[in-house]
């Protein structure tokens, strides 16, 4: 089985790798949490603590890719708030270590951001035109990884991520005046990030692009208020003075060419 190194063992990375390594893979994974490096040792996994900013690597790097023909690269950019992480110049500087690295496939963990918002039906042939400075950073580093011919990058572009533990409905919950009550909801549940992960991984689709959310797109007013009500929440208040954006996530190419099925369909 192929070696795989995970740089990112967060919410969806650590699940992610014991989900590979009870399928038989030998898995690496780093965490930026000294706190963590037990718990990932005593989960099967390989640790490294890893930290990556546009000066330079901190952490054995070397030993993380060495001998891995697979890095997932998960590990989001932080530019919420008064953040002004550069995340292009850290793909930059962890790029040189790819490339001499046993690596030759990266699987790199992008968002539907890079789309920014419009009224449109959205595939993998739209072109991009993210409005946030976070989709525009990633919009950027997709190109410098699948540009590289060093190793095949393929780009996992996920909607909204929700989970066991995370649903955008708690952060909703009672406020007022929110905006877009009838745009099509774009998310998808962490246990199919992982499933789509592993069918990339079984399939050895590399070098390609896809959008992964799930088939399942009410309106926001109707989903987050039902979501409120069934988790006995506060129920969001939206308004309805602006246009709504309808920009609505296709995943067709990913259920078709990876044969896939989604896990939890309706959220």
């Amino acid at each position: 089985m192929a070696k795989i190194s995970i740089l990112g063992c967060g919410w969806l990375g650590f699940p992610l790798a014991k989900s590979l390594l009870n399928k038989g893979f030998p898995v690496k994974g780093s965490t930026t949490s000294e706190g963590k490096i037990s718990v990932l040792e005593n989960s099967g996994i390989q640790p490294f603590l890893i930290s990556l900013d546009s000066n330079g690597i901190s952490g054995d790097i070397y030993s993380f890719l060495n001998e891995s023909e697979i890095l997932v690269i998960d590990i989001p950019p932080k530019l919420r708030g008064d953040s002004k992480e550069d995340f292009v110049g850290k793909i930059k500087v962890l790029i040189p270590f790819i490339e001499k690295s046993t690596v030759e496939k990266v699987l790199f963990v992008s968002s539907t951001s890079v789309y920014g918002d419009n009224n449109d039906l959205v595939t993998e042939e739209t072109p991009l035109n993210p409005d946030s400075e976070g989709g525009k950073q990633l919009a950027i580093v997709e190109n410098l990884l699948q540009n590289n011919t060093h190793f095949k990058t393929t780009v996992l572009r996920f909607g909204g991520l929700i989970g066991e533990d995370r649903h955008p409905v708690k952060f909703l919950s009672g406020r007022e005046n929110l905006d877009n009550p009838e745009a099509p909801i774009n998310l998808i549940h962490q246990k199919d990030c992982i499933g789509i992960i592993q069918k990339i991984i079984e399939l050895n689709a590399w070098g390609k692009t896809f959008d992964a959310v799930a088939p399942f797109h009410p309106s926001r007013e109707v989903y987050y208020t039902q979501k409120a009500l069934e988790l006995n929440l506060a129920v969001p208040k939206f308004s309805h003075e602006k246009t709504s954006a309808r920009k609505t996530i296709s995943g067709n190419l990913l259920t078709e060419m990876l044969d896939y099925t989604f896990t939890i369909p309706h959220l």
